[in-house]
């Protein structure tokens, strides 16, 4: 494995020595694409001191992504997986999940019902207004605050438009698997998008978007199925989201003033495998009944911006938010002859209401040598009930837990000379539930010589405990699972070091950019549910563990005229100390991925041809096993690999006014992987497959966009 990295590795950089550069305005101002995530003000991709990797929208709409999910899937060093019982979508990143990196959407937390930021479920994240997507690998402290562990996904919108009206729709239908009818199978959205400037200082714009997907049956006879065979249902569960924004952007001199606003309805429904006949032996007739639930997301978003210069010389940007999200559960039993509920029971048993502000203030010290930026970020945060809730029920009596913090950061760019820069920061956060909370980070580049820079980052942050963690309460005759109020956050510490090089050959016709990166993350006080008291069994979280990830990883671009390409390839070892167990194990267990992302443009035909791969091969992971004489060892299980392949192809008509795109996704057909990596629960033995996907699938986009 190590060797097959080695060579990847090695032949993008033969590839570098030997092609390289023309670069029309286009390409070079991609290259040079102005960044603002955990930048003191806004500047180019090369003079970041902080690493940012851009997915742009011309990325977004060659894949037809619809949501966040869609558009990471084979992104490197990023794991997406569905649930398919939940109809969620989680990620991680360098092994860590979705509870150590943030979400945000211009440099705003987006919540959750479980939290602020963090555990975010892509799916809900919808790309229709999206100007481009921001990522930084590591962990960003300073800047961001907790939970940005790993690294944070920012999302920034669209906020203005060189033409007096913008009106864009599309439909896309698309297959799931092989299933598909115009309305009870495969997946169906529709979109409009309205822009215009009001005036020369004003822009409005809204949007809205339906995404129905019908769920996968896979042989599965769905919600009205009526014989006692198992049959009955989905393997995925069909859920429906209607997503509404509108926004105001006002634009006078050097300031801008923006409200954004958001409303998200999704609803999942679950319909039971197993039936009750209902005989009625004196009328020999059965009225087959069912225990069937829907659950219905709402998120409520508004965010409110200031961004503008005081006393012509300190820039500011400050943001006031507050938003809602909630999860509501209706049981019923449902008559499925005559299409029927009854017994209705319904009830909130999660959610999560944040006020959240953020402001920067720039140039603070201004020389030619030395930037200061001074910040703030104050958080209101009102949670109520947990996943676990559901077990108990709607309408059950929940604890609620309410967080404030008040943070204050502040980071420095310091030029020692034209080649080599510094970034110190600090930041200090107060809380009414922890201890003050202290973070740091020190970032430099070093300009090697003209198309040679070193960056590196060393960063620090924490994760606060979740909902689940800190207040669960499950306790009866079975069971007692408890949280801990008393739990202390994790600590994160992270070092990234970036090689880039740029490259022009062939008097510039052909351009590459190079990067090898080397990346260690190192997370103690981890916490984890042990056991407390063997008799009776008693469970209760507390920080035991560490975890640790190491790694290597390549990523390159190749422009010549009108074909592009992008690869990388990354060789990532995990070790998990897991002090919470009889025996541990603290060796890292490596896993190679690897991906390409191909496009060729066709002038001639104004079509545009795409290709995007991923692979990740064996992963491995200790758990513990009962041996042959009965005792508790731990073994390294492991997950097969595998691979995944999306195609498009994209035509313009009539000067862009129409597009078709069209293409396959999950070409290789993939649906489950076996596994031997993960341990049963309580009452269940250890899964032998973990779900990917349904298959391979094939969709069609029809947008029209008028501009005048």
């Amino acid at each position: 494995m190590r060797f097959l990295f080695l060579i990847i590795f090695m032949s993008s950089f033969n590839v570098c020595a030997q092609v390289v550069q023309q670069m029309d305005s286009l390409i070079a101002n991609k290259l040079e694409e102005v960044v603002i995530t955990g930048q003191i003000n806004p500047q180019s991709i090369s003079n970041s001191i902080v690493e940012v990797k851009v997915i742009t929208r011309e990325d977004i709409e060659r894949q037809a992504g619809n949501t966040l999910a869609d558009v990471l899937n084979t992104s490197l060093n990023i794991s997406v997986s569905p649930n398919t019982s939940t109809g969620k979508s989680g990620v991680s990143l360098f092994g860590l999940d979705s509870q150590y990196f943030k979400v945000l959407i211009d440099n705003i937390p987006i919540i959750n019902e479980e939290g602020l930021g963090n555990n975010t479920d892509l799916t809900l994240i919808n790309l229709d207004d999206i100007q481009r997507i921001e990522i930084v690998e590591g962990a960003m402290g300073v800047q961001y605050g907790s939970n940005a562990v790993s690294g944070i996904i920012n999302i920034i919108t669209k906020k203005s438009s060189r033409n007096d009206w913008d009106i864009t729709t599309y439909v896309q239908e698309e297959s799931v698997g092989n299933e598909y009818e115009w309305f009870e199978r495969g997946r169906h959205i529709q979109s409009l998008k309205v822009g215009h400037n009001l005036t020369e200082r004003i822009y409005l714009n809204g949007v809205y978007t339906r995404n129905d997907f019908a769920g996968f049956f896979n042989n599965r006879k769905g919600k009205n199925h009526s014989v006692n065979d198992n049959l009955r249902g989905h393997q995925w569960l069909p859920k429906s989201q209607q997503n509404t924004k509108a926004l105001f952007f006002y634009k006078k001199d050097d300031l801008t003033f923006s409200y954004r606003f958001e409303y998200l309805n999704e609803s999942i429904e679950r319909y039971a495998q197993n039936i009750s006949i209902n005989e009625n032996p004196s009328t020999n007739t059965t009225n087959p009944t069912a225990l069937d639930e829907i659950y219905t997301n709402n998120r409520f978003y508004h965010h409110l911006n200031a961004l503008g210069t005081l006393f012509r010389a300190i820039e500011f940007n400050v943001s006031l938010s507050f938003q809602e999200q909630s999860k509501d559960l209706e049981r019923f039993t449902y008559r499925i002859v005559s299409q029927e509920k009854e017994n209705i029971k319904k009830g909130q048993y999660q959610s999560r209401r944040a006020l959240f502000s953020r402001g920067t203030f720039s140039n603070i010290i201004n020389t030619n040598t030395t930037n200061l930026q001074l910040g703030y970020e104050l958080i209101n945060e009102y949670g109520l009930g947990s996943s676990l809730a559901i077990v108990i029920g709607p309408g059950a009596d929940l604890v609620t837990q309410q967080l404030y913090n008040y943070d204050f950061f502040a980071t420095s760019e310091i030029k020692i000379n034209k080649e080599f820069s510094l970034r110190p920061g600090g930041r200090v956060s107060f809380s009414n539930l922890f201890k003050t909370q202290f973070i740091g980070s020190l970032s430099a580049k070093q300009i090697i010589s003209e198309n040679w820079e070193l960056r590196a980052i060393l960063g620090s942050a924490n994760r606060t405990p979740n909902y689940n963690e800190l207040y669960t309460f499950f306790v009866d005759v079975n069971h007692d699972v408890q949280g801990n109020p008393d739990l202390d956050p994790e600590q994160g510490l992270s070092v990234f070091l970036h090689l880039k090089k740029k490259s022009a050959l062939y008097d510039g016709r052909l351009k590459l950019k190079n990067k090898v990166s080397l990346n260690y993350l190192d997370i103690t006080d981890r916490i984890e549910l042990i056991v407390v008291n063997q008799s009776p069994l008693a469970f209760q979280y507390n920080n035991i563990d560490s975890f640790k990830a190491l790694g290597i990883f390549s990523e390159n671009e190749i422009y010549f005229q009108n074909f592009r390409a992008k690869f990388g390839a990354s060789l990532q070892g995990i070790s998990k100390v897991l002090d919470s167990r009889s025996q541990s194990n603290n060796d890292f267990l490596f896993n190679l991925q690897y991906n390409c992302n191909l496009s060729y443009y066709a002038p001639k035909f104004d079509t545009t041809y795409s290709i995007f791969f991923k692979h990740i091969g064996k992963q491995q992971q200790f758990v513990e096993k009962t041996n042959e004489q009965g005792q508790q060892e731990f073994r390294a299980g492991t997950t097969d690999p595998f691979s995944w392949l999306d195609t498009t192809i994209s035509k313009s008509f009539f000067k862009g006014i129409f597009k078709t795109t069209a293409g396959s996704r999950n070409i290789f057909d993939i649906t489950q992987v076996n596994t031997t990596a993960l341990e049963g629960g309580s009452h269940s033995g250890p899964p032998s497959q973990i779900p990917l996907g349904y298959g391979r699938s094939y969709f069609l986009k029809l947008t029209y966009h008028l501009t005048y």
